[in-house]
């Protein structure tokens, strides 16, 4: 066999794998769908820019407000229990002060593992009374806390909305103390 021949069979063979490529593409997006128009899309929502975007279940009435230092109250909005085992919190962490105030250190808590991964809501806890169980933030597997992170201050009348992943107390149980360091603590109702 010639080099040239070896080429073109090269190309050739090339030539063909895009091709059925190509055909399982387009066979793969098409459908017996018809006319029917996408139910919707994963894009971010429009309007309000890259602020955060109304948290899901909650209220205008919030669950429990916690005072804090400089001016800082955390509206807790809602805290939802979810089918996965655990319990999402969702809040709204406000500056009613003048000045911005720099968040301290220790909401992110003591544990060596969620200290190493910077500025968080990690210290926050869940207190059953009922069952004497304190839940704390859970953590994935490289350990970072399941919360917001990076949130360094809170400019003067500004709004930051956060979330905290706790594991699930016992289906009966429904009525929880919210701690977080340096805020005052309030007791809030779990839905779901």
């Amino acid at each position: 066999m010639s080099i040239r021949f070896t080429a073109k069979a090269r190309r050739g063979l090339v030539a063909l794998t895009v091709a059925a490529g190509l055909a399982f593409g387009v066979a793969g997006c098409g459908g017996s769908d018809g006319d029917k128009k996408p139910q919707g899309s994963a894009s971010a929502p429009r309007g309000r820019g890259s602020g955060p975007s109304a948290q899901e279940g909650q209220s205008d009435q919030p669950l429990a407000e916690l005072r804090g230092p400089d001016g800082l109250v955390l509206k807790i909005t809602s805290a939802k229990r979810d089918t996965g085992g655990f319990v999402t919190v969702n809040g709204e962490l406000k500056n009613d002060g003048g000045q911005t105030a720099v968040l301290s250190s220790q909401l992110t808590g003591n544990e060596t593992e969620i200290m190493k991964n910077g500025q968080s809501f990690g210290g926050a806890t869940l207190v059953d009374s009922k069952g004497k169980k304190r839940y704390y933030v859970l953590r994935d597997t490289d350990g970072r806390p399941l919360t917001t992170t990076g949130v360094q201050d809170v400019k003067a009348g500004a709004t930051v909305a956060i979330f905290m992943q706790f594991p699930a107390p016992p289906a009966n149980t429904a009525e929880v103390s919210f701690q977080l360091p340096t805020f005052s603590s309030g007791t809030i109702q779990i839905s779901g």
